[in-house]
């Protein structure tokens, strides 16, 4: 083979490369989504927010946690209407994303391709890929279109390894099967759309922590997921931390003004109002003499004070 021969086939290679699309995004594509986030990022480049934020955002509401992303301009990040199967116990964590499609031959067969060319399993479906790469505080988040007969995306099995990787549950626009026996791993979740007792068929796995859409919500990799039984909000990861603070400190607001008004100290105007100079410094007495511990340190009360009008 003359060098100019080498040269063309390199060049041909080095295209096909440039153009071949992978099932789970690169490192850069999902730091480029997140460029707004600042702080450590797992390897693959989703951000890596603390366990500590994870844990304090379980006890923020559904409409805290709304109204402060709706200030902020993401008025897209709220589903409803969801079957869960442990009602009672909320879930946060750091999305992996999912997208299904109903099964097309050539399709099928580029994603089964690509996938061995990324080291992923070649045993078993295609539907195992996103687990495999699950780290503990991970929840998988997948749109497999509402499809609920044939569409069952996991069942226990599948499910004691997502527990076993995560910690955590999982969040489907579609259904899984053997929803008794996921019922029976303690401490997994999932907001799902239905359960069956088909296999999952004629649908096919496109892409792993590529932007998705769950309903009216638009969610990337490494958004920070806050599930309860009055539904699902998808936060920013570059949010969320000053979303917990926010969240905790109108809780507080709220805690002091229905305890001021039960007392009769404070019309109700005054206190649904922009507060006087009396109420404010009440309140932050109220504050210094809490019965009780406060969600945050001084230094974060201190700080969001510092940087907001009342």
């Amino acid at each position: 083979m003359n060098k100019k021969t080498i040269l063309l086939a390199a060049f041909i290679l080095a295209t096909a490369f440039t153009y071949a699309q992978n099932v789970g995004s690169s490192p850069e594509y999902i730091k480029a989504l997140t460029a707004d986030w600042k702080g450590e990022r797992f390897a693959d480049g989703r951000p890596k927010v603390s366990d500590a934020i994870l844990e304090r955002l379980k006890n923020i509401s559904i409409e805290e946690a709304w109204g402060a992303l709706r200030n902020k301009g993401y008025q897209n990040q709220f589903e409803s209407d969801w079957q869960i199967i442990n009602p009672d116990e909320p879930m946060t964590g750091r999305v992996v994303t999912a997208q299904y499609m109903p099964l097309r031959p050539d399709l099928e067969k580029y994603v089964k391709a690509q996938g061995k060319t990324e080291n992923r399993a070649q045993q078993g479906g295609t539907n195992s890929w996103p687990i495999d790469i699950l780290v503990e505080g991970d929840v998988y988040v997948a749109d497999s279109y509402g499809k609920i007969v044939d569409g069952t995306l996991i069942g226990d099995n599948l499910g004691n390894s997502i527990y076993g990787k995560s910690k955590r549950g999982v969040i489907f626009n579609g259904s899984v099967r053997d929803q008794e026996g996921l019922s029976e791993i303690k401490g997994f979740n999932g907001w799902i759309r239905g359960q069956d007792p088909s296999y999952i068929m004629q649908m096919s796995l496109v892409s792993i922590n590529a932007p998705i859409r769950i309903g009216r919500a638009v969610v990337l990799p490494g958004d920070v997921v806050l599930a309860k039984k009055y539904g699902v909000i998808f936060i920013p990861a570059h949010l969320v931390e000053d979303l917990v603070i926010t969240s905790e400190v109108t809780a507080l607001r709220d805690e002091f003004g229905h305890l001021r008004l039960r007392e009769g100290k404070y019309k109700p105007g005054q206190i649904d109002s922009q507060w006087s100079e009396e109420i404010r410094k009440d309140f932050m007495n109220w504050l210094s003499n809490y019965p009780g511990k406060l969600p945050m340190t001084k230094a974060e009360l201190d700080n969001y004070f510092k940087e907001r009008n009342w």
